[in-house]
């Protein structure tokens, strides 16, 4: 095959001429090669997934209002049997406020009968308003809560 480099010597004048037929396309050429890029179609489109989306959407919505009004119900009933409690434990706070106030008369009674112009259980302040009665706050005498 080189000799066709060197000048003047004898060589092929065709391919025709080689010892070995080589290799070539066959009659009428190679088919096309598909270089397109054609993937086939996977999964839902755009506009399906948007739909798909905005309804679950819309369900979790109406999922959280119905939770909503479930919960006011709740909300409501638990309000209901506070306000129903309140006439028992008033009523309660009523004869402890009684039972310290008497005691607590009584003791003054105790500690003031050398005073002539003492009147037991008349308030020290002239406004004549009722006044609720502070809280006990710290150690007392636990024979008044009995």
């Amino acid at each position: 095959m080189t000799e066709f480099l060197r000048r003047g010597t004898p060589g092929m004048t065709s391919v025709s001429d080689m010892l070995v037929k080589q290799d070539g396309p066959p009659p009428g050429g190679f088919p096309s090669v598909r270089y397109a890029r054609r993937l086939p179609a996977t999964g839902p489109t755009g506009p399906t997934l948007f739909l798909v989306t905005g309804v679950v959407m819309a369900y979790g919505f109406y999922l959280v209002g119905q939770t909503n009004i479930e919960g006011r119900k709740v909300k409501q009933e638990k309000y209901e049997a506070r306000k129903a409690l309140v006439p028992v434990l008033q009523a309660e706070e009523d004869r402890r406020y009684v039972k310290v106030a008497r005691a607590f008369h009584e003791q003054e009674a105790a500690l003031m009968k050398n005073e002539k112009d003492w009147k037991v259980g008349e308030s020290v302040y002239s406004t004549g308003k009722w006044m609720k009665p502070p809280q006990l706050v710290g150690i007392w005498d636990e024979k008044i809560f009995d």
